[in-house]
């Protein structure tokens, strides 16, 4: 039962790394590279993969990449 909960948290989450500087990039884009929790390059965070998430990571998609 514990290994059913880790499976399905790993299903509803997305881990999102900064691979690309923001230099040269419009203040939204910069302002969805923070609203996504990330603070400096080659970081990487988890979130709920929900439709929101799913496109500010499709704004910034040549600077983020989905690690899974």
């Amino acid at each position: 039962m514990a290994g059913e909960k880790k499976g399905a948290k790993s299903a509803a989450t997305v881990k999102i790394k900064w691979v690309r500087s923001f230099i040269s990039c419009t203040d939204d884009m910069r302002a969805t590279i923070r609203g996504l929790g990330l603070r400096r390059m080659h970081q990487v965070v988890e979130r709920e993969n929900s439709p929101a998430i799913r496109g500010m990571i499709h704004k910034v998609r040549h600077l983020v990449e989905v690690v899974e």
